[in-house]
């Protein structure tokens, strides 16, 4: 299970938030250094009201996630309005930075991508298939796709996911969640209603598209 960590634990372990990651609609990404000696990503979440006990109900069932191509939750904050996230730190970064790379930025083999096609998809079937609860992305996008120090690709950023028992085939929303561009289309609907893990399926399906347009 998750370690729960306070407050001020989380700032001693970004020397006060001193190295940020990156910064997304959730909140900001943030280096750290657990007490032992091992780098962390901190995800400092925007304020929420209530008593933190949806956070932290699916925080639990997050963190029982144990799989080579799913990023580890490590631990968690929650106190007053202040929610953190404490995940395992990804030195190469997010996928997004070799499909759109930059000028110091090492570009992929064909062989290399095609190992992450298929980590990233193992991660996808673990999250629908292997859990307690089915787990619903709804964001899968090369921004939300970490590499470790050997380019093990590792699914992360639950912030759009929703928790369905896993007989449930057909789930409902009310809300549009995803990126323009990675979306299934019955996502884009006013009235969206009733959707199902084929909605990451399509997602992972631009994400090689992607590869192909970008990289080819």
């Amino acid at each position: 299970m998750p370690v729960r960590y306070s407050y001020s634990n989380i700032k001693k372990m970004t020397g006060n938030f001193k190295d940020k990651l990156g910064e997304g609609g959730f909140g900001s990404v943030f280096k750290g250094k657990l007490r032992s000696g091992r780098l962390a990503a901190i995800k400092l979440l925007g304020q929420s009201k209530g008593n933190g006990e949806d956070f932290i109900s699916e925080v639990a069932t997050i963190g029982r996630i144990h799989h080579t191509n799913v990023v580890q939750l490590i631990g968690f904050c929650v106190e007053g309005s202040k929610r953190a996230l404490v995940y395992e730190f990804m030195p190469n970064g997010s996928l997004n930075g070799y499909i759109f790379p930059g000028k110091e930025t090492v570009s992929l083999s064909w062989e290399m991508l095609y190992k992450i096609s298929l980590g990233v998809a193992r991660g996808i079937e673990y999250l629908h298939r292997g859990c307690d609860m089915q787990i619903l992305h709804f964001d899968i996008k090369p921004h939300n796709i970490l590499l470790d120090a050997n380019f093990l690709p590792k699914v992360s950023d639950f912030g759009l996911a929703k928790l369905y028992p896993r007989n449930d085939s057909i789930v409902s929303l009310t809300v549009a969640r995803g990126t323009i561009g990675y979306m299934a289309p019955e996502l884009f609907y006013k009235n969206i209603g009733r959707v199902s893990h084929k909605a990451d399926v399509y997602s992972f399906e631009m994400l090689q598209v992607m590869f192909t347009n970008n990289l080819s």
